[in-house]
């Protein structure tokens, strides 16, 4: 089977509680396959550190309803047990009307084309009798969903808990965990959200503690017979592997917004991904053929990475070079000129870019339907992809021939990305796994030069 991780709403604790679950699992030796829903990075870093395997992605908007199939087949192969971590409220997603949806992309919507069941974390600090209305509407709101049970979360005693047990009764719908408040784990988070794993130091007295949270708050008994792997089998994606490319990709603490999907991609069409660090390593890695810059957060670093001004020498002498090079967000600011932090401090960055990026307090965060401007490494003209924006910073001027026309659902166009020589540089985060010519057409691009 498989057992998906929904919120009655965002902020519920559903994070936490689905780590709890794998560290739980994985240190009594379970093979466990993760997965999240949505285009979230850092909670992936999370599930990957305490699971030691890649978790997935997996988000009809960025890729299709067949991929996201195929995708949780393929990984929940071999495996213990297969948890998924859901996105924001449980009905929480689009209207595509195409589809006849209102609730697309959402936790509800995967829970449906995978047919597995849910358990519903309920945040109940400020319910009492109320809970059962709260999880009927859940239970009831879409027929073709299995509310297998409910966590019930940051309960402030055991009265509390008695009133909300008894409120519940007559809905005979399994509780099968229960945390109180005391019992919360907080993990340290920034402007982006959680602060990644790269950046913390104590992972593992962390996982001892979303260990014991586990043990101690759920029912196991029940837990274990639905997080059974589904015994459906699906062909390993096949692909005709290029002349071998090597690729420098920009890995640490400052680049760490990866889809593995992407890497595996890239790696199955025979490309060589020979990590490197932009606030470590003073020069680029030997005979490579191309660059690829991630997010991240260059903010947070932005000293480190203007004091190895090596580094940015190299990547700069690379690029007009002629150098085939893949930037996205993060990837995009370190290519600017300079980078002006929260407290308006200046830095140099990479220069390849005439511009500035300045970090700001407003948000741009949502899918975005992407009409290609110009041809790049990547991307025809008039084509049209479908990636995520999630940054708070800006860009003091914008191209003369920008890469994109960006359209979201509750915004107007807005041109968008810089293309260049060998250069494809966007805001947009892109996940490769249903437009694969992408990935394809990137290594086509690298030409014999190396470095």
């Amino acid at each position: 089977m498989a057992l998906i991780i929904a919120g009655e709403r965002s902020g519920s604790g559903k994070t936490t509680i689905t780590m709890s679950l794998l560290a739980f699992l994985a240190r009594r030796g379970h093979k466990v396959q993760s997965f999240k829903v949505g285009p979230d990075y850092i909670d992936p870093m999370f599930h990957t550190n305490i699971t030691g395997r890649f978790c997935r992605n997996l988000d009809p908007i960025l890729t299709s309803e067949e991929y996201v199939k195929s995708c949780f087949l393929k990984h929940s192969q071999d495996v213990d047990s297969v948890i998924i971590e859901g996105v924001m409220g449980l009905f929480d997603g689009i209207k595509k009307q195409e589809a006849d949806i209102n609730d697309y992309a959402s936790t509800a919507h995967i829970a449906r084309i995978l047919n597995i069941p849910i358990l519903l974390v309920i945040d109940c600090s400020s319910l009492s009798g109320s809970i059962a209305a709260i999880a009927h509407g859940f239970r009831s709101f879409d027929p073709r969903l299995n509310i297998a049970g409910i966590i019930l979360n940051r309960i402030g005693s055991d009265r509390h808990l008695e009133l909300l047990q008894e409120a519940l009764e007559p809905l005979d719908l399994p509780i099968l965990g229960v945390l109180k408040r005391h019992t919360e784990i907080t993990i340290p988070a920034r402007h982006l959200g959680l602060i990644p794993t790269d950046e913390l130091d104590n992972l593992k007295e962390l996982g001892d503690r979303l260990t014991e949270l586990a043990q101690n708050c759920f029912n196991w008994e029940q837990l274990l017979p639905l997080l059974s792997p589904p015994s459906s089998h699906t062909p390993p994606f096949s692909h005709t592997p290029y002349t071998p490319k090597k690729i420098a990709i920009a890995r640490d603490r400052a680049f760490s917004f990866y889809y593995q999907d992407n890497l595996d991609i890239l790696a199955s069409l025979g490309a060589d991904l020979i990590p490197w660090s932009p606030l470590e390593d003073e020069v680029l890695p030997d005979n490579i053929q191309g660059l690829y810059f991630g997010g991240g957060f260059p903010e947070m670093f932005a000293r480190e990475l203007t004091e190895n001004k090596s580094a940015r020498h190299a990547v700069l002498e690379a690029i007009k070079a002629g150098m085939t090079t893949y930037a996205e967000c993060g990837g995009l600011m370190y290519l600017c000129e300079k980078l002006i932090d929260f407290a308006g401090d200046s830095w140099e960055m990479v220069g390849i870019l005439p511009t500035t990026t300045m970090m700001g307090k407003r948000l741009n965060l949502g899918y975005r339907k992407a009409i290609a401007l110009q041809d790049s490494p990547l991307i025809k003209t008039g084509e049209i992809i479908w990636g995520h924006e999630f940054h708070r910073s800006s860009l003091t001027c914008e191209p003369d021939k920008p890469l994109f026309s960006l359209q979201g659902y509750r915004r107007p166009s807005k041109m968008e990305g810089w293309q260049g020589d060998r250069l494809h540089a966007s805001y947009l985060h892109l996940h490769w796994g249903n437009q694969q010519q992408l990935a394809q057409r990137f290594l086509e691009d690298m030409i014999g030069l190396t470095h």
